[in-house]
């Protein structure tokens, strides 16, 4: 059966060119590997978000139930592997804490309860069929190990895997992390980046960062 949207496994789609959902904010060079997945990005990748052409004809919870719905924020060059799993606000009327987490559609405006916005920070990447859990925060350069279960924070430059995800390992030393988090790279003007991509493609925090002493912080 041929991929409603990718033509080979190599193919990536960036994000900025196919997302369309206005709670979904996307950066530059991000982007999806979905051929394996056969899943579309927004309707499949991320579930449960209020804001698709079909949902939008359905209902408006924002309008209608005075909801704040929670959004996903991505940073720039982010990758997302395929059978990735982003879930999102739309399922968050389950209470552990009531009697039944039974959803009763009378009393479904008042049963929800936001978890806070989604956020993939700049340059992770996202393993194949991990699974985003709402409300979350990815740090920079953190690297989400395949099949992980992310419920919680994961730290910048950080790798996790599992069930729940746990901490793998620091990617770098806290010194080099933090000159990672002083350059921010991913936030360079594209030329600059392009320059720099030799250093980039390399392990040498150091001479990255007389790079950006030299040609970026002074610009």
């Amino acid at each position: 059966m041929k991929h409603p949207l990718f033509n080979h496994w190599s193919e990536i789609k960036y994000l900025k060119d196919i997302v369309t959902n206005p709670l979904i904010e996307v950066g530059e060079y991000s982007y999806y590997s979905g051929y394996y997945g056969n899943q579309n990005f927004e309707d499949g990748c991320v579930r449960y978000l209020w804001g698709d052409s079909k949902s939008q004809a359905l209902f408006n919870p924002i309008e209608q139930f005075g909801w704040h719905l929670d959004k996903l924020l991505i940073g720039n060059y982010v990758c997302i592997a395929s059978g990735v799993v982003i879930l999102m606000g739309g399922n968050h009327n389950h209470h552990s804490d009531w009697i039944t987490v039974y959803p009763f559609v009378e009393h479904i405006q008042n049963s929800y309860e936001p978890k806070g916005d989604t956020v993939i920070k700049s340059d992770a990447w996202i393993g194949m069929n991990a699974m985003i859990m709402p409300g979350v925060t990815i740090g920079e350069g953190a690297i989400i190990a395949s099949g992980s279960v992310v419920n919680k924070d994961v730290p910048p430059y950080t790798m996790v895997g599992g069930n729940p995800a746990k901490e793998i390992k620091k990617r770098f030393t806290d010194s080099e992390i933090n000159m990672l988090m002083e350059m921010r790279w991913f936030d360079w003007e594209r030329e600059m980046v392009e320059t720099a991509m030799p250093l980039l493609l390399s392990s040498s925090i150091e001479q990255l960062y007389d790079f950006y002493q030299s040609y970026v912080k002074k610009k």
